[in-house]
């Protein structure tokens, strides 16, 4: 087998390595509702998502009636969080071809990593649950490091670097947040377009965009 660009492959969750919307649509629905506002459809929570719980459940606020004030908006994003938590992988799968994909990298002898703004207890829980956290060397959330070193920074993608050892690396994600963060770490892009993108795949400033999982190991490969 021909040798293989990279040594480190990293994954964003939300979007890329999983289809998450449903569950996280009835999370923010959840608050919505503690609040008396109407519920938001699932297909239509998908543009919400991207940045993390608070940017999600602030855009539903906007969409069904407007903001909320500071301390009323904190309980209803704690409310979220806790239904979330209690219900994160019900929904929740793998986008389709994503497990031969895992399978296809791990045989070239890639180490994969996630590393997403969710919360890092959320996203061990929810790969624990779906049987997916032996694939990686390394989960990485939003607040790993602490407040404000989420992406669209770079410091989550450099703690991954380090966290491997070393090597060459690329990064695979679904919004400006991935690639933002990827640019800012000096990593190739891989953007999915079936992903929550919150602009089109090809304004994304990815490397290369890709329609199926079955197409990521020939787009890395011409990356290298």
């Amino acid at each position: 087998m021909t040798a293989f660009p990279f040594d480190i492959v990293g994954f964003d969750l939300d979007g890329t390595l999983l289809d998450s919307h449903g569950d996280l649509a009835h999370a923010v629905n959840h608050a919505l509702a503690i609040e008396g506002r109407p519920a938001i459809p699932a297909g239509d929570v998908r543009d919400l998502i991207g940045g993390g719980a608070k940017k999600m459940l602030a855009k539903a606020l906007e969409l069904t009636g407007g903001a909320v004030p500071d301390a009323r908006f904190d309980e209803l994003h704690q409310s979220l969080l806790t239904f979330y938590e209690n219900n994160i992988a019900v929904e929740t799968q793998l986008f389709p071809g994503g497990e031969e994909m895992l399978d296809g990298l791990a045989e070239r002898g890639v180490k994969l990593a996630v590393v997403t703004n969710k919360l890092e207890r959320f996203a061990e829980k929810i790969f624990a649950e779906l049987g997916l956290t032996d694939r990686f060397f390394t989960i990485i959330g939003g607040d790993t490091l602490g407040p404000g070193r989420a992406k669209p920074r770079p410091d989550l993608l450099h703690l991954m670097l380090e966290r491997s050892g070393g090597g060459t690396a690329a990064y695979v994600g679904d919004t400006t947040y991935d690639t933002g963060a990827a640019a800012a770490a000096g990593l190739p892009c891989v953007a999915v377009s079936f992903g929550f993108n919150d602009k089109a795949p090809a304004d994304l400033g990815a490397a290369s965009v890709i329609d199926h999982f079955d197409e990521l190991i020939p787009a890395l490969q011409r990356l290298g």
